[in-house]
């Protein structure tokens, strides 16, 4: 026995019956959603977590980015050699933050808080020229605030 084919209005009426169902819905998804109210029902400790983490997230004065490091050595003048560089970069650029930190056995002279790769690398290609043996390292760097 052979099946017999849907006649075509039948199928030309079911899809029209489909699309405006479609429409329909599609437009009762366009209702303004701010009137609409609901309830949120959670456990009361996920407020002292949020609270907990918003306390956490304050108290944090570093976040991973970058520096450029100026000067490294070890040896006999090596103190002073780096607060010559110091010093000498403070005074090229004065609006920029500068660290002089000891890990033994060597001084190292860092500058900037940049919180991307490329704002370090923008500011490295312009210290290149006074620095030429200066590179990109990764660690902790000062939260700025935001004016």
């Amino acid at each position: 026995m052979r099946q017999q084919p849907f006649p075509s209005f039948l199928i030309t009426g079911i899809t029209v019956l489909l699309f405006q169902l479609v429409f329909i819905q599609g437009k009762a998804q366009t209702t303004d959603t701010l009137s609409l109210k609901g309830t949120v029902i959670q456990d009361p400790r996920v407020e002292v977590l949020v609270m907990k983490h918003v306390r956490l997230n304050q108290m944090t004065k570093t976040i991973d980015g970058f520096r450029i490091q100026l000067y490294s050595d070890s040896g006999n003048n090596s103190k002073a050699n780096a607060q010559a560089v110091y010093d000498e970069f403070l005074l090229k650029y004065p609006g920029m933050a500068a660290y002089l930190t000891f890990k033994s056995p060597n001084y190292k002279v860092r500058v900037g808080d940049f919180r991307s790769r490329l704002d370090a690398q923008r500011f490295l290609n312009e210290a290149m020229v006074d620095y030429p043996n200066a590179f990109i390292v990764s660690e902790p760097v000062n939260i700025q605030l935001i004016e």
